[in-house]
């Protein structure tokens, strides 16, 4: 396996943003990662020698800056990682327009702008990878999370049409839709779970093992590894997929 690239991702502070960072580094991608805490970003970056770029995905010419910053700083980028991404909670009635829109605004819309920058030289450059990180809700439904799935549901059809689009270039695009991750954002899902319907966070917490077949929340090794996979050079034949990464909960 041969990856020597340049990464963008987006989301990179944290959780499976900041593990992808690292398990490409280690394959030795040159990875720039995009979020807004500085601190953060900067701390994940050291690890492995990366740039850290404090953008706000859901402005355009904050997050085009980013790029250009990247591409200065290493060179052509040959993948691209849309991690970043919300997930709120509400009843229907309670999803007023301000939650739909922002959850719209970054988990959707900076995959639309970063393909329509990058796609173009990935092409005349013969050869790129695009990887959204989706969720296994852009494969299903759930309950009090209309904006959320939603928005992992656009994410998953941009990316089956984009695929479909540049089929006959060197260039993939795949989607990853993990289950419920160990990550700061389940913990917080937790606690809502935990605060909504008077239960504990503990048994918050094995109400969402529960749903996968195998009791368990995943771990963000194990996307990050997919994802490893995805932007391969003998990953090519691997295009227009939305994996699930949720030990069987959702079957396609």
């Amino acid at each position: 396996m041969v990856l020597p690239r340049v990464a963008l991702i987006t989301g990179g502070s944290r959780g499976v943003g900041a593990e992808i960072a690292r398990t490409l580094a280690k394959d030795g991608v040159r990875v720039a990662i995009v979020g807004r805490d500085k601190a953060a970003l900067a701390s994940v970056a050291a690890e492995f020698g990366g740039v850290a770029l404090v953008a706000d995905v859901t402005c355009r010419d904050a997050l085009f800056v980013a790029v250009e910053q990247a591409e200065r700083e290493l060179g052509p980028i040959g993948i691209c990682v849309h991690n970043a991404g919300i997930a709120p909670s509400a009843p229907l009635l309670a999803t007023d327009d301000a939650i739909w829109d922002r959850t719209m605004a970054i988990n959707v819309k900076p995959a639309f702008w970063l393909a329509q920058w990058l796609v173009p030289k990935m092409i005349a450059a013969g050869w790129g990878r695009i990887v959204h990180v989706a969720s296994n809700a852009g494969l299903t439904g759930y309950a009090y999370t209309t904006a959320y799935c939603a928005s992992k549901h656009a994410l998953v059809g941009f990316t089956r049409a984009l695929a479909a689009e540049v089929a006959r270039t060197p260039v993939t695009v795949n989607a990853v839709c993990p289950g419920f991750l160990e990550t700061e954002m389940t913990d917080a899902t937790i606690a809502t779970i935990a605060t909504k319907t008077k239960r504990t966070p503990q048994e918050a917490r094995a109400y969402l093992e529960s749903l996968s077949p195998q009791k368990r929340l995943i771990q963000t090794a194990e996307v990050a590894h997919v994802v490893r996979m995805l932007c391969a050079d003998v990953g090519r034949a691997l295009h227009g997929t939305a994996i699930p990464i949720d030990g069987g909960q959702v079957m396609t």
